[in-house]
C-alpha cells in the first residue's frame, strides 16, 4: 500500500512543475479560437437559418490549420522585429498570434450570417490563420520547454487547457448567448454577438502568459551551421544578398523534411499514414454535434450546462488519466486506447439519435467522449513531440499537426450532405467504424518504425535554464 502511494505520488509531482502551469494556460490560449470557427460557428449558423449543407462547406474555414506547415518555417527562423528582441522569438510570435486573434475575433462579434455571410466567412478565416500561427509557436514552445521525460505532463496540461477552453468557447459561449436571449425559440443576432465579444476578451490568458513567461533555451548549432555552409557555397554564384536569402531558405523550409526523412528512413511513410488518419473519428463527428444537438431539440442552455460541468470534469480527468499512463505505460500502448475509445464512443452518439431528446443520456454521452479525447489527444500529442528534432521544432511539428487535420477536416465538409442523404444514426455509426483502421495503423507503426531518439540536449537546456529562472515566478 505504501509502495502504491509511492509510485502515484511520484506520478503526479510532475505537474507541480513550474512549466505545466504555462502549458496548462497557454493550451487555454490555443484551445479556445478553434471551437470559434468550428462547432460554435456551426451552431451559430444553424440557428440562423444556414442549411446544413452549406455549414458543412463552410468547415472547410478550419483547414487553414492543415496547411500552416506552409508558414512554420518563418516562425522556426524569422526575428520579429522589436518583438523578438524584447520577448525572444517564440513569445515574439506568440504575442503577434494573440493580437491578431482578438482582432479577428472582435471583426466576427461584429458580424451577421444572414446579411453578410461573405463578411463572417473573411474574419472566421482570419481567426483560423492566427490561430494556426499561434499553433505553430505554443506547440515550438512546448517542445522545447522541456526535456522529453517531461513531454507527457506537458502534453497532459496543454490538454486539460485547450480541451477547457474549447468547453468554454462552446458551453460558455451558448451560455452567454441564452442569457442575453433566454427566448431559445427566436434566433436573435446580438446574443451571438455578445458571446463573441466575451471570447475575444479571454484572449488575455494567453497574451498575459506569453508575457509572464520565459523564453526557452533553443539548440540552433546544427542549423546555423548548415546556413552558414551554403551560404558560404552559394556566395561564388550570387550576390551576398541573394546567397543569404537563399540559405535562410533552405535551412528553414528544406532542412526540416529532409532531417524527418533521414531519420525515419521507408517507416517516415508509414508514420505520416498514422498521423494523418488518427483523429478522424473524432473530427468527422465533431464538426455536426452542435448541429446534432440543435435538431434534437436541445435548447442553448441545456447544451451548455452539460458541457460546462460533465464535459470540463471529465476532460480534466481524461487528460490527467493520459499524463499519468503514458508515464506508467509509454506512448504507443496509450495511443492504441485512445483510438479504441474514441472510435466507440461515437455509437453512444448513434444510440443517442435512436432516442432523441433525453439530457441524462447526453449527460453520459458527453461525459464518457471527453474522457476519451483527454487520453487520445494527450497521447497523441506526446507522440508527435516525440518525433521532432530540436532546431527544427516549429517546422517539423506543424508539418506533423497539418497532416493530422487535413485530411479527416476534408472529409468532414462532406457530414452535412451525408446525413442530409442518410440520416444521423448511419452518420455516427460511419464516423465510428473509419476509426478502427487506425488500430491496426498504430501495430504497424510500433512494429516496424524506429523509436523516436532522445534528445539529451535538451535535459541540459531545460537545467540551465531552470538555473537561470529559479529565483523568477512564471
Amino acid at each position: 500500500m505504501t509502495a502504491s502511494f509511492s509510485r502515484l505520488k511520484e506520478a503526479l509531482s510532475i505537474y507541480c512543475h513550474k512549466r505545466v502551469l504555462v502549458l496548462l494556460l497557454l493550451g487555454f490560449s490555443a484551445g479556445l479560437p478553434l471551437m470559434l470557427v468550428f462547432s460554435t460557428l456551426s451552431f451559430w449558423l444553424r440557428e440562423a437559418g444556414i442549411d446544413r449543407t452549406a455549414i458543412g462547406y463552410f468547415s472547410w474555414i478550419a483547414l487553414a490549420y492543415g496547411f500552416k506547415w506552409a508558414w512554420s518555417p518563418l516562425v522556426d527562423r524569422l526575428s520579429l522585429p522589436f518583438l523578438t528582441r524584447f520577448l525572444g522569438r517564440r513569445r515574439g510570435w506568440m504575442l503577434l498570434a494573440q493580437s491578431l486573434l482578438v482582432i479577428a475575433i472582435l471583426g466576427m462579434s461584429q458580424s451577421d450570417p444572414v446579411q453578410d455571410l461573405e463578411r463572417l466567412a473573411l474574419f472566421a478565416l482570419m481567426v483560423a490563420f492566427a490561430s494556426a500561427t499561434q499553433d505553430i509557436v505554443i506547440d515550438a514552445f512546448r517542445i522545447e520547454s522541456a526535456p522529453e521525460k517531461m513531454q507527457a505532463a506537458l502534453a497532459a496540461a496543454y490538454q486539460v487547457g485547450y480541451r477547457s477552453a474549447m468547453i468554454v468557447a462552446t458551453a460558455g459561449a451558448l451560455t452567454i448567448a441564452a442569457w442575453v436571449d433566454p427566448n431559445s425559440e427566436v434566433y436573435d443576432l446580438a446574443s451571438w454577438q455578445t458571446a463573441y465579444l466575451v471570447m475575444a476578451g479571454l484572449m488575455a490568458v494567453g497574451i498575459i502568459t506569453t508575457l509572464m513567461s520565459s523564453e526557452p533555451t533553443v539548440e540552433t548549432k546544427e542549423a546555423d551551421d548548415k546556413e552558414a555552409e551554403v551560404k558560404a557555397q552559394l556566395s561564388a554564384k550570387y550576390p551576398p544578398i541573394v546567397a543569404g536569402g537563399l540559405s535562410w531558405l533552405y535551412t528553414a523550409s528544406v532542412l526540416p523534411f529532409i532531417d524527418f526523412f533521414k531519420r525515419y528512413g521507408k517507416s517516415a511513410l508509414l508514420i505520416l499514414l498514422l498521423i494523418s488518419c488518427y483523429r478522424i473519428s473524432d473530427i468527422v463527428m465533431g464538426i455536426m454535434a452542435n448541429v446534432f444537438y440543435v435538431d434534437m431539440g436541445f435548447a442553448k442552455a441545456e447544451i451548455a450546462a452539460i458541457s460546462k460541468v460533465y464535459g470540463l470534469i471529465m476532460t480534466l480527468v481524461g487528460a490527467g488519466a493520459g499524463g499519468i499512463l503514458l508515464a506508467r505505460y509509454g506512448t504507443m500502448k496509450i495511443l492504441f486506447l485512445g483510438a479504441f475509445m474514441v472510435a466507440i464512443t461515437n455509437l453512444l452518439f448513434a444510440y443517442q439519435a435512436i432516442i432523441g431528446y433525453n439530457v441524462p443520456l447526453l449527460t453520459a454521452v458527453i461525459s464518457i467522449d471527453n474522457f476519451s479525447a483527454g487520453i487520445a489527444t494527450a497521447a497523441f500529442i506526446a507522440y508527435l513531440s516525440s518525433l521532432t528534432s530540436s532546431g527544427y521544432s516549429a517546422t517539423q511539428y506543424a508539418l506533423l499537426s497539418s497532416i493530422m487535420l487535413l485530411f479527416p477536416k476534408f472529409i468532414a465538409g462532406f457530414s452535412g450532405a451525408y446525413i442530409d442523404a442518410f440520416g444521423y444514426v448511419n452518420f455516427f455509426v460511419a464516423a465510428s467504424l473509419i476509426g478502427f483502421p487506425v488500430l491496426g495503423l498504430i501495430i504497424l507503426v510500433e512494429k516496424y518504425a524506429p523509436h523516436p531518439s532522445h534528445d539529451n540536449r535538451l535535459d541540459a537546456q531545460t537545467e540551465s535554464s531552470e538555473k537561470q529562472h529559479q529565483a523568477k515566478p512564471e
